[in-house]
């Protein structure tokens, strides 16, 4: 079928808008009609060739929709239903057997490549292999083949050209504090960075009723909406003072918490020297191509039990979570959407802009 998608040709170029064909869905596949599609950092770092995503590619990876057809052995969801899409996994190896899906250990081939398991691509132009499955989606077009286990259906009644950053970005932040920490009330929570993860960390922290809840962010405009989110305190780490010693201030017994969505060596330490005992530093943030590196001080591990963890997706099972965070919006106790800028889907190349000078937090393209 002809679909219309926003088609990555070169490294670092934009993306252009072009009719392509889409394969009919196998078994186990589902065809859905994107309504809406978010713009990740992740799919600029795709396009810039700093994941291994073969070019031409369409990609778009926080993709929601109506699910138009499905293939012979899809059960989980029919013609009509309103559905996320998240990311895929082979169903096969000991971390998917474990219910931990999200370190797969085909995690990068299924969803950076930009193609099958088999190595098809169901996407073509004029006999032309176009690289597809980003991510099992492909979602920065009209239509999209997307597989049983990373389609979730949501209810009907939510706004479903807003719910795609659902499936990535705010899943990470919000899965972070919600299921990866699984933070207690009360407990010291702090998020280095005021993009969209990091404030979707703060929509989960207050939902878990952490306090206090500290966004460590230099963009005024941001630590301004970390507070109406309700964070309770803000650090400009640029103003002179010393982040560590502002967190003591804070919390005197130490951060329960921490979240880094940055990679900078300087920031992570600042919030390292301010753990609490056993406290827990989550490491999403992947840091600079010439420092790749991070240093840690090894006796405040030792002796204050300090944990270092990498996350991924929140350790979320998106099956599970991203119908939990749609509830919460709607009941208004998770208003993601102040976090989102809705743009036409032809304004892509606007919408990539926008979200890197920071005047916009989340992109969300209406297809």
């Amino acid at each position: 079928m002809k679909i219309t998608a926003a088609v990555t040709r070169e490294a670092g170029a934009d993306f252009t808008i072009e009719d392509i064909e889409l394969e009919e869905p196998r078994d186990n596949e589902v065809l859905v009609r994107i309504v809406g599609a978010g713009v990740c950092h992740t799919d600029i770092a795709a396009r810039d060739q700093e994941l291994p995503t073969q070019l031409p590619a369409v990609l778009g990876h926080e993709g929601s929709g109506v699910v138009e057809k499905v293939g012979s052995n899809v059960t989980s969801v029919k013609p009509g239903d309103h559905v996320v899409l998240s990311y895929t996994f082979c169903e096969q190896c000991k971390p998917c057997d474990h219910d931990h899906i999200n370190y797969c250990q085909s995690f990068a081939p299924l969803n950076f490549v930009g193609m099958r398991a088999d190595g098809s691509s169901a996407l073509s132009k004029n006999g032309e292999r176009v690289a597809g499955h980003f991510f099992g989606q492909s979602s920065f077009a009209s239509y999209a083949l997307a597989y049983e286990n990373n389609v979730v259906k949501v209810r009907d009644d939510a706004p479903l050209e807003l719910l795609g950053p659902l499936g990535c970005g705010i899943q990470t932040g919000a899965g972070t504090m919600m299921r990866s920490f699984a933070c207690e009330a009360g407990s010291a929570a702090a998020v280095v960075g005021g993009g969209a993860v990091g404030l979707s960390a703060v929509l989960g922290a207050v939902v878990q009723g952490c306090n206090p809840i500290i966004v460590i962010e230099p963009h005024a405009n941001r630590r301004e909406l970390a507070l109406s989110l309700g964070a309770t305190h803000v650090i400009d780490p640029l103003n002179g003072e010393d982040v560590t010693e502002k967190l003591r201030e804070i919390c005197p017994n130490g951060i329960d918490y921490a979240l880094d969505t940055t990679g900078l060596q300087s920031a992570i330490t600042s919030v390292y020297n301010a753990m609490a005992a056993a406290g827990t530093i989550g490491l999403v943030g992947v840091p600079k191509p010439d420092k790749p590196n991070l240093e840690f001080g090894v006796l405040n591990m030792l002796l204050c039990g300090v944990n270092i963890k990498g996350i991924c997706e929140g350790d979320a099972i998106p099956s599970e979570f991203i119908p939990v965070m749609v509830d919460l919006f709607m009941e208004g106790k998770f208003p993601f959407d102040k976090l989102c800028q809705t743009f036409d889907f032809k304004d892509i190349n606007d919408a990539v802009a926008a979200q890197h000078k920071g005047s916009c937090i989340k992109a969300v393209l209406k297809v």
